[in-house]
């Protein structure tokens, strides 16, 4: 766990690194075009003699940033929904659960490549659409939890003593949500970086000059025979972010999961 933590930690400072480039990553220098790793640049020059190390780091920023917003958006209104889905039942879950159902019946990706066609490119709009899609998984799983929660002692006693509706949700049932919420949280990370590598690839998302490791490894394609550092820099640290936050959750659910310890003390 600690070599995941350890990437996500490096990819943490790497978006914190890229605030502080400002225009560092655009300058075009054409004598260094396609250039190969070297002191000058330990990770080589694009098609336009730009820094790829430096791109790489504003890549990171803008993947950061996505993830981020997507998993707390998506994670507040999903929850929020399937609690009050899953806590008061009736007709009221039944609406919920349709609604879900709905959005379900879409493939993820191109509903979010839908969403970011009609709202056009731009980062405001990734989030948009990824959160679109996003809330339906956190709302599940928080219904869920609601179902089985809802019945425990400890909530039907604070409702006879008079508790209010607000109080029984965010006291008794969303503290007991967290370490199932977490878990999927991670997930979604990986969900979210994966997504916005993919929209951008595709041109939906993060616009030249600015950097994300998918539009990166859009322009590289066009040169991997003679300068391959162009898709294996942004490729690598995808995969690694990827890896990282779904082992992650992984460790996380395995530590959750009571039988599996005892399978494996």
């Amino acid at each position: 766990m600690r070599l995941w933590l350890g990437i996500l930690l490096a990819w943490s400072l790497m978006a914190l690194a890229g605030v502080w480039l400002g225009e560092a990553d655009t300058g075009v220098h054409l004598e260094r075009m396609l250039a190969g790793p070297s002191p000058d640049g330990w990770l080589g020059f694009d098609e336009l003699g730009r820094d790829v190390a430096l791109r790489l780091l504003a890549g990171a920023h803008n993947s950061f940033q996505v993830a981020v917003s997507v998993v707390a958006l998506s994670a507040a209104i999903g929850t929020a929904v399937g609690l009050v889905s899953g806590y008061f039942g009736g007709w009221v879950d039944r609406l919920i659960s349709g609604v879900i159902d709905i959005f379900l019946a879409f493939p993820g990706l191109l509903l979010a490549i839908g969403m970011a066609a009609v709202l056009g490119p731009g980062l405001e709009n990734v989030v948009i659409a990824l959160v679109t899609v996003g809330w339906v998984s956190y709302a599940r799983l928080a219904r869920a939890q609601a179902l089985s929660l809802r019945r425990r002692e400890h909530v039907l006693a604070a409702r006879a003593l008079g508790a209010g509706t607000g109080r029984i949700l965010l006291r008794h049932l969303l503290p007991l949500m967290l370490a199932p919420l977490g878990v999927e949280m991670s997930f979604g990370v990986a969900g979210a970086v994966i997504s916005e590598a993919g929209l951008s690839f595709l041109g939906l998302g993060v616009q030249p000059p600015e950097a994300s490791w998918g539009s990166m490894i859009r322009e590289g394609t066009r040169y991997m025979l003679v300068a391959p550092h162009l898709v294996l820099a942004p490729g690598l640290a995808l995969v690694l972010v990827v890896l990282a936050a779904n082992r992650l959750g992984d460790a996380w659910r395995d530590r959750l999961d009571v039988k599996q310890s005892e399978v494996h003390p």
